[in-house]
């Protein structure tokens, strides 16, 4: 470990007044800190101490505004220094060096806002996380021995260099010839993170702007691609070298955002395998509690939502609250709601000892024009915790998997994630999914049932995690539904892909004159904002999106062997709607498709056990879906072959009848 005595002290800034700043920052600790001894234990647990910006301010605008936001870098500094004078003076000498981060900031600037009187000051961006580099060491001093006495000497990083020491630390020693002892070093965890504007604050007609963040230490690999966070960082600029290998600059210089601290926006999902791998670990209760309360923090659900949740859970009325509050400006559709619902909560991900089920729901809708199926898609990405939203005719395999490209700085080969990586653990919502290319298409089989993507390209072999769950959308090949032909002849979309849905809903625009007024009584009460003669109870929707991040972290449903039975019963019924005709009216891949329901729908509702009722509803959306979609117009029958082969099992017979007739012609010749 490195002594204090070794560590340059901190210079200050002429524009700073040191002796104010460390007044005010002390005091603001006696005050907001360090009288809270629960705040003072989490330090010695996570020893960065986050400081809400807006919170600071209003206990001293002066040093808010004349020193911290002009000066950070020497502010910052100053800030770390009080906190360990601060700890140091009430535990003693600790080995911990305390740190701090600064965090939401009064004023929020846009990436594209960015301009040279930024530099060096403290700003707060938003953004998407787009890619992670891997962890660099980066240097904060050197260790020199000299050649010839053996003297040694630490010399601190300052000013971006390392400055060899002039002569040697030993006044009997006449040489100055230091060799640098890399493995004595000290180094920093670095990591560099390219943030882009989100889709919704790209003003019109414009492309996303890119920003790179340097982060260092605590803050490295506390984000992933597809997280929207809010950025405190300083901005900085440094001159271009004319080529790597001569220390000439270009009068140009280059930007990019030194991260001081993160604040994830929107709702966290934390994977269930983090929480197995503490289960297994077997530890303490204490340590238990303070993993709940870090992963109730990453989710940004606090006490209080916590509790609203579980009032909203007790509400008899759930599942119809729920079915209304998504899209409550899409007319009625409520089958199609409460399956667009499983798909947002998703059953359970079992592992098994040779691979794995997936717990992610597919749902596939298709249907005429102007029955708000992109309407849907739009009010589900923005409520989904992780949603991505794409078209299908601008969508490419690439753009939808992973790509390479040549990194700008290091001029390596590096894989950028796309829309379904980014949509991990959430939702990826595809309109236009009929004007997909075969070859961006077939890029899906693998994601919808392995969860994964495999990519080998310019050198780089790996898997990506996709555990999305795929909402798409696609219209008729002649725009309309057409009723005498089959599911595959209307879409013209491959059997191996629609097979893989759990839940097909056909979407038919028939005139009806009760409906039909009903629905442009709702239309025009949406344009004039006149009240609506039925209020329905719906859930605002960022309570809505804590409350399915909450029970998917939370809730892992279980069968029981009397829902078992139940189950299996159910599955054989579905088997036995095309026995007298020899059809195929349910596979295993329903049976899998009822579990995740099932799973889903206890979800929904807290519950840790699935039961009857459960089961019930999973069965009357799948009748309802898949028994639609694999009608066969021809023979009036059900026949699941159509989603499984393209072909309907009257269809083959007539294909085999002819095959024997030919045989026979032949042979008779």
């Amino acid at each position: 470990m490195i002594s204090s005595d070794e560590v340059e002290p901190v210079v200050s800034a002429p524009q700073i007044d040191t002796e104010y700043c460390r007044t005010s920052f002390s005091n603001y600790l006696l005050e907001n800190v360090l009288n809270n001894a629960q705040k003072r234990q989490c330090l010695f647990v996570h020893p960065t101490l986050q400081i809400d910006g807006k919170e600071l301010k209003q206990f001293d605008p002066t040093f808010y505004d004349n020193y911290l936001i002009p000066f950070p870098e020497t502010t910052i500094s100053l800030m770390d220094v009080v906190l360990n004078e601060e700890f140091i003076r009430i535990y003693g000498e600790t080995e911990i060096t305390f740190s701090v981060s600064i965090i939401n900031l009064e004023n929020v600037k846009a990436m594209r806002d960015l301009n040279p009187t930024d530099i060096d000051k403290l700003v707060c961006i938003q953004g998407m996380v787009t890619r992670l580099s891997e962890i660099i060491p980066d240097m904060r001093g050197a260790f020199f021995k000299c050649s010839s006495c053996s003297s040694t000497k630490y010399v601190p990083l300052g000013g971006g260099r390392v400055k060899e020491p002039p002569k040697c630390t030993n006044d009997q020693c006449t040489q100055s010839c230091w060799t640098m002892i890399h493995n004595r070093c000290a180094f920093y965890d670095k990591q560099v993170i390219k943030l882009q504007e989100t889709p919704e604050s790209i003003p019109e007609g414009e492309t996303p702007h890119t920003v790179n963040l340097c982060v260092f230490d605590t803050l490295v690999d506390s984000v992933k691609p597809g997280d929207r966070v809010k950025v405190t960082a300083i901005y900085r600029a440094i001159p271009i070298r004319v080529s790597s290998k001569q220390r000439k600059v270009k009068n140009i210089y280059k930007t990019y955002l030194d991260a001081i601290g993160f604040e994830k926006l929107g709702i966290g999902i934390v994977s269930t395998e983090m929480m197995a791998t503490n289960s297994e670990k077997g530890i303490s209760l204490t340590q238990q509690e303070e993993e709940e309360e870090l992963l109730i923090k990453q989710m940004n659900i606090t006490k209080e939502d916590e509790s609203q949740i579980k009032n909203l859970a007790a509400d008899p009325n759930l599942y119809q609250k729920l079915q209304d509050s998504i899209a409550p400006g899409v007319f009625e559709m409520t089958s199609v709601k409460k399956g667009i619902l499983c798909l947002l909560f998703g059953g359970a991900n079992k592992k098994l000892v040779n691979g794995q089920l997936r717990g992610e729901i597919h749902i596939l809708l298709c249907g005429d024009p102007g029955v708000s199926k992109s309407q849907l898609l739009m009010q589900v990405h923005k409520i989904a915790p992780r949603g991505i939203y794409t078209s299908g005719k601008g969508s490419s395999a690439v753009g939808l998997t992973a790509y390479v490209t040549k990194d700008p700085d290091s001029g390596e080969m590096v894989l950028e994630s796309g829309a379904l990586v980014l949509s991990d653990l959430g939702v990826c919502c595809i309109d236009e999914f009929d004007k997909m290319s075969d070859q961006t298409r077939s890029v899906l089989h693998e994601v919808m049932e392995q969860c994964t993507v495999s990519v080998a390209k310019a050198g780089i072999i790996c898997t990506l995690n996709a555990r999305t769950s795929i909402l798409a959308a696609a219209n008729p090949k002649e725009s309309r539904y057409n009723p005498n032909l089959s599911i595959v002849e209307n879409i013209q979309l491959p059997p191996t892909l629609l097979s893989r849905f759990d839940l097909i809903f056909l979407l038919h625009d028939i005139p009806e004159k009760e409906q039909d007024e009903k629905l442009a009584k709702h239309i025009i009460a949406l344009h004039f904002d006149v009240p609506l003669d039925v209020t329905a109870e719906t859930i605002p929707k960022d309570l809505l999106a804590k409350y399915i991040a909450y029970a998917r972290h939370k809730i892992h449903p279980k069968i029981s062997e009397e829902v078992k039975s139940y189950l299996v019963e159910g599955y054989l019924g579905l088997r036995r709607f095309g026995s007298h005709k020899k059809n195929i009216t349910a596979t295993t891949r329903q049976l899998e498709s009822l579990i995740r329901l099932s799973e889903s729908l206890a979800r929904m509702k807290l519950k840790e056990k699935i039961d009857k009722t459960d089961v019930e509803e999973a069965l009357r959306l799948v009748r309802e879906s898949i028994f639609k979609a694999a009608f066969d117009p021809k023979t009036g029958t059900i026949d699941i072959d159509l989603l499984q082969t393209g072909k309907s099992h009257a269809e083959r017979e007539e294909e085999t009848e002819g095959v024997d007739d030919n045989d026979t012609i032949e042979v008779d010749l």
